[in-house]
């Protein structure tokens, strides 16, 4: 296992033979993708809302990403260049989000510290992707939903690496699948009051699943 922080340089290895397989998000596979390498569409990972207890958002069961125009979304990990940033840029352009980059990036102990204090920052997450914090930081999980926004994630390999693993692996990841626990935030019961969404609107593919 290896860590290739630029998408480039990892399709390029991938390309190479230097590495077997790479997990990216593929948004225009025709443009992206030199000659030999293949992707194939394995996660579509829903997006989430994290806050603080005193945020505003903090008790809705629910958001849509319309309900977010004018609160800062803060993401100092969104590298420019890279394709989670181009996503969440993306994302923000289509809803007239404020995403937030500067301040350096620490890591997530820092942000969910800021976070947990703030009523104003807010954060986005993806449906999978673990946290740990102390339980007095009584941090919020919020599905973002109609439309749903996803993070498309692509298995990268080449037809013709010989690894005996390579067609277990595909196999194993089959066919795009949306993870079930999507609709609720961690380690907490719905509030009786839905926050009010507005009609679905339709989004790029590449930022949806409907």
């Amino acid at each position: 296992m290896t860590h290739l922080h630029d998408a480039d340089a990892a399709i390029e290895a991938v390309r190479s033979g230097e590495i077997d397989a790479s997990f990216r998000a593929v948004t225009a596979p025709a443009r992206r993708l030199p000659g030999g390498v293949r992707a194939v569409r394995v996660l579509d990972e829903p997006i989430q809302l994290l806050t603080g207890p005193a945020h505003r958002l903090a008790e809705a069961p629910a958001v849509a990403p319309a309900d977010l125009a004018g609160h800062r979304i803060w993401m100092p990990g969104n590298v420019a260049g890279t394709e989670w940033a181009a996503f969440y840029d993306d994302l923000a352009a289509a809803f007239g989000l404020t995403v937030d980059v500067t301040d350096p990036d620490f890591g997530s102990e820092p942000l969910l510290d800021m976070l947990a204090a703030s009523p104003a920052l807010a954060s986005f997450v993806g449906d999978q992707t673990h946290l740990l914090w102390p339980a007095h930081y009584d941090l919020r999980r919020i599905p973002v939903q109609r439309p749903t926004p996803v993070y498309p994630h692509s298995l990268l390999w080449r037809p013709d690496n010989p690894h005996p693993a390579l067609p277990a692996l595909r196999h194993h990841l089959g066919s795009p699948v949306l993870p079930p626990r999507a609709g609720l935030r961690a380690g907490r019961t719905p509030s009786r009051k839905a926050a009010p969404v507005p009609p679905r609107r339709r989004l790029p593919e590449r930022l949806t699943n409907g």
